[in-house]
C-alpha cells in the first residue's frame, strides 16, 4: 500500500512563491505516472499538473507558466514549484497518481492572501 505525504504549503502574500512536495512509500513510485490536484472549498478537486514516469508534463490552463512540476524518483518524491501566486490558487493541494490510483494523504493547505 503506498502512501502519500504532502507538505510545504502556507500563507503567502500575492505574487509570492512555495515549493510544496509529496513523498510515496513504496517502490512502485517511479514508474506511476503523477499529479498535483487541488481542491477549494466549495469546489471539485481538479487536476493542477501531471507528470509521467519520464517525466513528460502536462499543466492546467490556470497554472501554466506559473507552476512546474518535478519528480526525483530515486527519493520517491514529487515537487510542485508554485510561482507568481494568486489569490484564487488558494487551496488543499494533494498528489496522487494519474489516473488516481492510490489513497489520498492529508493534502497541504495553501493560502494566498494579503
Amino acid at each position: 500500500q503506498v502512501q502519500l505525504v504532502e507538505s510545504g504549503g502556507g500563507l503567502v502574500q500575492p505574487g509570492g512563491s512555495l515549493r510544496l512536495s509529496c513523498v510515496a512509500s513504496g517502490s512502485i513510485f517511479s514508474i506511476l505516472a503523477m499529479g498535483w490536484y487541488r481542491q477549494a472549498p466549495g469546489s471539485q478537486r481538479e487536476l493542477v499538473a501531471g507528470i509521467t514516469s519520464g517525466g513528460s508534463t502536462n499543466y492546467a490552463d490556470a497554472v501554466k507558466g506559473r507552476f512546474t512540476i518535478s519528480r526525483d524518483n530515486a527519493k520517491n518524491t514529487m515537487y510542485l514549484q508554485m510561482n507568481r501566486l494568486k489569490p484564487e490558487d488558494t487551496a488543499v493541494y494533494y498528489c496522487n497518481g494519474r489516473p488516481v490510483l492510490l489513497s489520498w494523504g492529508q493534502g497541504t493547505q495553501v493560502t494566498v492572501s494579503s
